[in-house]
């Protein structure tokens, strides 16, 4: 389901009020919610206005879909960007799960944070974006290791990764822990991305297009909101 609005600021308003009720929801089902969102200059306005929501925060997880191995003060940080844009307001309350430790590298810090997310159970709300390459996460196309992270019976949460056409080693959410969700909103804005994602679903190769693997699979509802 593709939803268009004519503005920005709108998309950032109806997407917020969807993850917000959703989260309500798990709240009132399972006294816990957990949210994954994901980095880049996209989701700031939606982080705002997620932020202005009025719900039981203390009661909400927030973690990743990927992070660069970078410290959370470094500037390309997407922890730093949630800390900063989503952590505020109502949602200072909530707790952040990190996916970055205090390993030397991404593949060093890859069990520790595995077992980190075992505890964490299936998500409430997973917000994915898509790059004009077709990635999503850290699932690039070309990536050395990409058929692991989008293998459905790998067994696997996270995965260490170090894309060719994007800088720093990065850990990223496999495809099945992603899916391991109540809901998939994929938020897109820019002419660039509307013509990539007429692309996308015009074919069915996942490695060509890493987000293909979220779009056209079955198991969990994923909702597109997108604006020029």
């Amino acid at each position: 389901m593709t939803k268009k609005f004519l503005t920005r600021h709108d998309l950032d308003v109806a997407l917020a009020l969807r993850v917000a009720d959703k989260l309500e929801t798990d709240i009132l089902l399972n006294g816990r919610a957990t949210v994954v969102v994901s980095g880049g200059r996209t989701p700031i306005g939606f982080f705002k206005q997620l932020a202005e929501q009025d719900i039981a925060w203390d009661r909400v997880s927030v973690t990743l879909a990927d992070e660069r191995w970078l410290d959370a003060s470094h500037s390309d940080s997407n922890e730093r960007l949630v800390r900063e844009n989503l952590l505020t307001r109502c949602a200072a309350d909530a707790s952040f799960i990190p996916l970055k430790n205090m390993a030397t590298s991404a593949r060093r810090g890859q069990k520790e944070l595995a077992g980190c997310l075992k505890q964490v159970g299936m998500f409430s709300v997973v917000v994915l974006g898509m790059g004009d390459d077709g990635h999503t996460a850290s699932l690039f196309p070309g990536m050395a290791n990409l058929s692991k992270g989008l293998d459905m019976g790998s067994g696997l949460d996270c995965l260490a990764t170090s894309p060719v056409a994007a800088p720093h080693e990065r850990m990223t959410l496999t495809l099945p822990r992603l899916l391991r969700s109540a809901s998939v909103f994929v938020h897109l804005t820019g002419q660039s991305k509307l013509q990539m994602l007429e692309k996308v679903l015009a074919g069915r190769d996942i490695y060509e297009f890493p987000i293909r693997s979220v779009l056209q699979q079955k198991l969990t509802n994923v909702e597109i909101f997108y604006c020029d």
